[in-house]
């Protein structure tokens, strides 16, 4: 009875559109998991690597913003020693004047005779 009734659909016009429909509906399931398993397939090791790359480069950007910190701290002890070295020329500058006005006096007398 059954194969009567399965045989009647597959004679019906019905019957044949919905045949067609079910296979072309597997037929699209089985061409996209074979296309998602392919990519799966091909991607994973281009993703993977890209992912050690990333995580890599993530590396060397801490380092260089430690590097950079350093830097700073080296800048600012630079421009420490920078502003102590120009109080120190100042200092200097202002002996070397002293000296100059000193010597200057000193010359006056020597003109004179």
């Amino acid at each position: 009875m059954t194969q009567l009734l399965f045989i009647q659909i597959a004679q019906s016009v019905t019957g044949a559109v919905i045949t067609i429909v079910g296979l072309l509906l597997v037929a699209g399931i089985i061409g996209y998991l074979s296309a998602w398993f392919y990519a799966k397939s091909v991607y994973t090791p281009v993703i993977k690597k890209l992912t050690k790359e990333k995580e890599d480069l993530i590396v060397q950007v801490e380092g260089l913003k430690r590097q950079v910190e350093v830097m700073k701290g080296e800048i600012i002890k630079l421009n420490t020693t920078v502003e102590g070295q120009g109080v120190k020329i100042k200092a200097l500058q202002h002996e070397i004047e002293e000296k100059n006005l000193e010597i200057k006096k000193l010359a006056k007398p020597l003109k004179e005779n």
